[in-house]
């Protein structure tokens, strides 16, 4: 099938594309932060008969990242498909005065997407053929501090992307999950009984469904109609009704936990 590049990609949905594209013939080349967890990911995928390459990196370095860059345009070992997955929750005021997290987020779910995508896009352009993948998020059609305004440029870039690699043969798609049962929520320190059950995913049926539209060129991905019917909604309601559904929900979730 090719060569796969994922961020993120021993954890989560990043983990869950990294078994199913392996699963459909692809080899892998996998960024995360951990060396150990690399490992453990790489060791797992090559016991299916994949060759994989592990790429230690953090994102916040933009070292790092060019270092990723490099990486997706070397003309001799072909990049086929990016999954560009790394990503974290950010719980932290826009008032707060301590800029760290959001700086963090910045480097992270918008510039190395949008290096990563760049560099993808020129090493594809000359075979005529790939396919970028952005994890954004649902949050992006909601009003929730910062993350959700990351998420809302890493879906408008995507679209943009694919406009401008419009007959190129390239395929550019924003996955846009809601509620994922993965770490990146106990680690964001989100209380999980505050969401609805109805509304919570699994990471392998939805790169799966995400599998399923990169394959028929979707620009935008919206697991589930559950999910599809509120995202519409979100994007004709009243923008007063949408900024206080996210207040409500952002202040539930900053509850303490009662042990």
């Amino acid at each position: 099938m090719g060569v796969a590049l994922v961020t993120g990609g021993t954890s989560g949905i990043g983990a869950a594309f990294a078994r199913q594209l392996a699963a459909r013939g692809y080899d892998l080349v996998l960024v995360a932060r951990s060396s150990a967890g690399l490992e453990s990911m790489a060791t797992e995928l090559r016991a299916l008969g994949r060759t994989v390459e592990i790429l230690p990196a953090d994102l916040t370095d933009r070292k790092a990242v060019a270092k990723v860059a490099a990486r997706l345009e070397d003309p001799k070992r072909p990049i086929d498909m990016l999954v560009n997955n790394a990503g974290f929750g950010i719980h932290t005021a826009i008032t707060d005065p301590d800029l760290t997290q959001h700086d963090r987020g910045i480097e992270v779910m918008i510039r190395a997407v949008l290096v990563l995508s760049g560099a993808a896009a020129r090493g594809m352009l000359s075979r005529n053929k790939g396919a970028i993948v952005n994890v954004s998020s649902t949050a992006g059609f909601t009003t929730m501090g910062s993350y959700s305004a990351m998420k809302t440029w890493v879906t408008a870039f995507t679209e943009g992307l694919a406009v401008e690699l419009r007959d190129t043969g390239i395929t550019v798609t924003a996955l846009c999950p809601g509620w994922v049962r993965t770490e990146f929520h106990d680690r964001a320190g989100i209380k999980k009984s505050s969401i609805p059950n109805a509304l919570w995913l699994d990471a392998e049926p939805l790169v799966r469904s995400a599998l399923r539209d990169i394959d028929h060129g979707k620009v935008i991905s919206i697991p589930t109609i559950r999910y599809r019917v509120l995202i519409w909604l979100a994007r004709h309601a009243p923008k007063s009704a949408i900024r206080s559904i996210s207040g409500a929900i952002s202040s539930d979730r900053r509850k303490p936990v009662v042990p």
